[in-house]
């Protein structure tokens, strides 16, 4: 469950909100490798890895190690999934999901409010069971994200200071951030960290070098995501409920201009496929 705040500080909080579900029978796998290159405080720097698999692993399955193919899991029913803890604009007190195609998501008709989920209110959702058991998993509400930076700026050495209003209930969530700056020219590498949520958090300058130092494309950008993550095990392995409010914002790098074609690049320079000015 994910919420979009979209107004700027102050003002009446709206936002978007979306209930997706869908479980699988396995892991997905992934075509890149993060590697871990370098580790400061709560943040870590981490670059991809491709590996190469001689015999071409097919629309079925993934490449996760050199020669060495996965398949992509397949998506089950667990049943109707009832909701409870949710803001709805009807005033009542649950909901129900029936899978369709094997996807979860509200009836038609099923407004949420926003924010679709009060700080620290239980959100449980509970699964009849077909072809996985029957469970229950429950994550805490959190309240709106509201990331209190006018501009976040890259300069090598210097820390990335970030900067939010801080929840009401301590512990009732964490801070993930993901600041990506090459993803347009083939990601070159990223900056992850998890942190308590307090209301601030200084992204090691020693990081941002090297991530300077790896490269940039245009739009660079990073999403700070408030979140509360409740869990529990079945049969075929684990369910998480991640009840989630996100932010992406644009970051500035010095010399380097974003564009989507040549008429928004300077005099004499002309448009890349990465995105940048040149």
């Amino acid at each position: 469950m994910r919420s979009l705040p979209d107004t700027p500080a102050g003002d009446e909080p709206s936002g978007s909100t979306s209930v997706v579900g869908k479980i699988y029978d396995g892991p997905t796998p992934s075509q890149i490798i993060w590697e871990m290159a370098a580790e400061e405080g709560s943040c870590r720097l981490l670059t991809p890895r491709v590996p190469f698999c001689n015999e071409p692993c097919g629309g079925s399955a993934v490449c996760v190690e050199d020669d060495t193919c996965e398949p992509y899991p397949a998506a089950h029913s667990a049943g109707a999934v009832t909701v409870t803890g949710l803001n709805l604009e009807s005033g009542e007190a649950s909901l129900v999901m029936n899978p369709v195609a094997n996807n979860y998501q509200p009836p038609a008709g099923a407004k949420l409010r926003y924010p679709p989920a009060d700080e620290g209110q239980a959100v449980r959702f509970e699964a009849s069971g077909d072809y996985f058991d029957a469970f229950a998993v429950e994550a805490k509400g959190v309240s709106p994200l509201e990331l209190l930076n006018d501009t976040i700026r890259l300069d090598p050495d210097q820390d990335v200071q970030l900067a939010w209003t801080p929840p009401g209930q301590a512990g009732a969530s964490e801070i993930y951030v993901k600041l990506d700056i090459s993803h347009h020219g083939g990601t070159k590498g990223m900056i992850e960290c998890s942190a308590e949520d307090t209301g601030s958090l200084d992204v090691p300058g020693s990081l941002v070098t090297q991530l300077l130092d790896l490269g940039v494309a245009g739009f660079p950008t990073v999403i700070v995501t408030r979140r509360s993550v409740g869990s529990t095990t079945i049969t075929s392995g684990r369910v998480d409920l991640v009840v989630s409010s996100q932010i992406e914002k644009s970051v500035e790098i010095a010399g380097l201009t974003s564009c989507n074609d040549s008429s928004q690049c300077p005099e004499g320079q002309t448009c890349q496929p990465d995105l940048t000015c040149q």
